[in-house]
């Protein structure tokens, strides 16, 4: 039992990978559904999420902290989901989230440029030229958005435990691959890396639920034990109370210490 997380880029058949492994491993395979649940739990329009995928850092960058309440929903969206066995996960940078899992495998589907604009142009029915501006266009996009949300370049193969590229092997033989590749015992739930994501995803629900009060607000949890770190220029105490009484209304949540620092300009 595992969790498996893919990461792609346009035409280059990870999502037809990921869905091929789900179906040979009978796991859950998600993807844009934690969009639609971020967008229902938090009351954000979903269109606003899919034009942050888009076109970040431009939108992100223009309101305070909207970098920081962005992770948070999309990241207590996902691990609601993942927090369970068993799921086949590609889109919104799933090894970021989950890097300090170990039952977790992170692939990365490659493909030449040459192959993905050939099938842009007969998916899409745009001619070459077209079919090659906007795929450069989507993977600069897909760049900048990781690297403003997450200081991570999603090219850099140090992220993944394999990196695939779909020419001689084909996406049968992709599949194949993670498939024998997740079965190796590093990547085998243990009680340890169970209550790991557990505990990773008490934290981001506690997170997604407090940021709006105070979006400096850092989470940790373990075994039901939950600290809450925050910073603020007044009002310490009061902020300290509504904080804990918030986080202690989540559940799963048995014990939370909050600690409220004061904003000088050591810690801004």
């Amino acid at each position: 039992m595992a969790i498996i997380t893919i990461s792609r880029g346009s035409y280059s058949r990870g999502k037809e990978v990921a869905e091929k492994v789900a179906k040979k491993l009978g796991y859950d395979c998600i993807s844009r559904d934690i969009l639609l649940d971020a967008s229902e739990q938090f009351n954000i329009p979903e269109i606003k999420f899919l034009r942050a995928i888009h076109d970040a850092p431009s939108i992100l960058d223009r309101f305070t902290y909207g970098k920081e309440k962005y992770i948070a929903y999309i990241q207590a969206a996902l691990l609601k989901y993942l927090r369970d066995d068993n799921m086949v996960y590609h889109g919104l940078a799933g090894h970021f989230f989950l890097n300090s899992v170990s039952h977790v495998l992170k692939v990365r589907i490659i493909a030449a440029l040459a192959d993905r604009v050939r099938l842009e142009m007969e998916r899409e029915g745009t001619g070459e030229k077209d079919a090659l501006r906007n795929l450069q266009k989507d993977d600069e996009h897909r760049r900048k958005w990781s690297r403003f949300l997450y200081g991570i370049d999603t090219w850099d193969p140090r992220l993944y435990d394999l990196v695939i590229h779909i020419k001689q092997v084909t996406v049968d033989d992709a599949v194949d691959i993670i498939c024998h590749a997740v079965r190796l015992k590093p990547f085998q739930t243990t009680p340890r890396s169970r209550q790991d994501i557990h505990d990773l995803a008490v934290a981001a629900e506690v997170k997604a639920a407090l940021i709006e009060l105070n979006p400096t607000v850092e989470v940790s949890a373990q075994n039901g034990k939950v600290h809450v770190k925050a910073k603020a220029r007044s009002g310490e105490l009061e902020l300290a109370r509504n904080l804990e009484a918030i986080a202690k209304g989540i559940r799963n949540v048995q014990e939370v210490q909050v600690q409220v620092l004061p904003v000088t300009r050591f810690t801004e």
